[in-house]
């Protein structure tokens, strides 16, 4: 039965809140010292050791915190993510053509990774190859799916005027996952050294209004009314 609101929880002692303050306080110092690692000295360079000390914690208690370097990474890297979804999804609700709106939301996650992309290829090895039972893993390809469902509703919004069918979603789906693979081929550009003379950002606009203008010219919606 919960406690009375006026009273202090029977079951939250002032041990046990100091204790969770404290642990806290941990995870936030180790998820700073990793984040301030990578961004300094790059994720490959870094041992978890040097974090520890950094968070100033015992090393062994960084494992309680993060099972491995890989998934300090992710949880650094998923609230990147988050953040430069967050930016996009703001800046495109300014744009009422589809080509702009998709660019504008899927732009903010390319010019995140720009800071740091050999780091950022390495967090997209681990949302690709990491371990299935990764909680941090499932967190990042959430975000994947959210920034694609994202890109699949200004698609149908521009092909249908407000309506949703089965079909056209399918559709608007698969040309959100296509715009999502020219980003993830852009961000892995660093290590496969391939289009080394493309630009990314003027590279990147290019795939999107490519594959918008077919999902367009293809729309169920905009097919039947011609």
């Amino acid at each position: 039965m919960a406690g009375h609101p006026d009273r202090p929880d029977a079951t939250r002692t002032p041990t046990r809140g100091r204790r969770e303050r404290s642990m806290q306080d941990k995870r936030r110092r180790i998820f700073d010292a990793a984040k301030a690692l990578f961004t300094e000295r790059g994720y490959d360079a870094v041992g978890t050791q040097e974090i520890a000390e950094r968070a100033d914690v015992a090393a062994g208690t960084v494992f309680r915190y993060a099972s491995s370097k890989a998934e300090l990474l992710l949880m650094v890297y998923n609230r990147e993510l988050r953040d430069a979804i967050d930016v996009g999804i703001r800046s495109a609700t300014a744009h009422p053509d589809p080509i702009d709106s998709v660019d504008a939301l899927v732009q903010a996650v390319l010019a995140s990774s720009a800071r740091n992309p050999a780091n950022v290829v390495a967090y997209q090895r681990e949302l690709l190859f990491g371990p299935a039972t990764d909680e941090h893993r499932a967190a990042g390809l959430a975000l994947v799916s959210e920034l694609e469902r994202a890109i699949a509703s200004r698609l149908i919004a521009a092909a249908s005027a407000g309506a949703d069918d089965a079909l056209l979603r399918r559709e608007a789906e698969r040309a959100a996952r296509s715009v999502f693979a020219a980003l993830s081929l852009l961000l892995a550009g660093p290590s496969t050294g391939a289009h080394p003379d493309a630009e990314p950002t003027e590279e990147l606009r290019g795939q999107i209004a490519q594959i918008v203008r077919g999902f367009l010219a293809t729309s169920p919606s905009i097919t039947e009314r011609s």
